[in-house]
């Protein structure tokens, strides 16, 4: 990937049409990954999705980028990281773990099952569970460790903010990769600091870490929506994140995950209107910053 595309827009381009261009360069060399739900208008979390309909929406978007991250192994998205192997993409796959505990097990039985099969590069026991309080440590803890047992083989994390690794030393300790989200919107970060906040945060989670990599699980920015305190969405603040959060992967060698491929409408009912709009592309699958 040239460092040419990566000159932080903060020192170089600020307007409209230059970001748009650079984010366009950086998409067609390919970004490392991206968090990938195949929801249409109309679905979310409960909806069952067809192979079809993952094919499909998978096409858009693998042209672009190397991993897609997925989160859950149940509804028809254990299919994902096999139909992903077909086009030539490596997989994170998310065990989505909550406080339905059959749920659980339903979810934890697929993703052995895919993983065994040989479609999965890096399971993620869990996304932001202990952020939302749905079980305690000890319990996800015992999760970690039944699938690092069954998949010896799979390299094994969790995924939740910087700041509950810390909380939390030993789901820091009980993985084999750190799997951070690191959202400056949503602690109210102006987009001019927004950067360098992130890897601040990348940095603690990093001295958790205690020498095991780390991966930017998620990171993003809204082009729509309502602002969190200073951070302000707005077409032209999510460009400059996304050139800016690029130029410091290429420099330092960061794996991010960039949330996220579509817009999700689902979303505004927890996140309010700022929920639908974090894709690069919109829900109808159009990438969303053409040059």
């Amino acid at each position: 990937m040239s460092s040419k595309l990566y000159q932080p827009s903060l020192g170089g381009v600020h307007d409209l049409e230059g970001l748009k261009l650079k984010t366009s360069q950086i998409l067609n060399e390919k970004i490392h990954g991206i968090s990938f739900s195949p929801y249409i208008e109309g679905q979310g979390p409960g909806s069952y999705i067809s192979e079809e309909q993952i094919q499909e929406r998978l096409q858009i978007i693998s042209s672009n980028v190397n991993w897609v991250r997925s989160f859950s192994c149940t509804e028809g998205h254990q299919n994902i990281p096999r139909i992903a192997k077909a086009n030539g993409l490596n997989t994170m796959v998310g065990i989505w773990i909550d406080a339905d505990k059959e749920k659980n097990e339903e979810e934890i039985g697929n993703a052995i099952e895919v993983a065994k099969a040989g479609h999965v590069d890096i399971l993620a026991v869990g996304n932001e569970v202990l952020l939302r309080e749905d079980i305690p440590e000890h319990e996800l803890i015992e999760y970690i460790h039944r699938v690092k047992a069954e998949v010896p083989d799979v390299m094994v994390g969790y995924v939740d903010a910087y700041f509950l690794f810390e909380n939390h030393p030993a789901v820091a300790d009980a993985c084999d990769v750190i799997l951070t989200n690191c959202y400056p919107f949503w602690e109210g970060c102006p987009i001019d600091f927004a950067v360098p906040y992130m890897k601040e945060m990348y940095r603690r989670a990093s001295v958790v870490a205690k020498g095991k990599p780390v991966i930017v699980s998620e990171t993003g920015w809204p082009n729509e929506g309502v602002a969190e305190r200073g951070a302000e969405p707005s077409e032209l603040n999510a460009l400059r994140y996304f050139v800016d959060t690029y130029q410091w992967a290429e420099e330092e060698s960061i794996e991010v995950f960039y949330f996220s491929s579509f817009d999700e409408a689902w979303k505004v009912e927890k996140e309010g209107a700022v929920g639908a709009y974090w894709g690069l592309w919109d829900k109808d699958g159009r990438y969303k910053y053409p040059v």
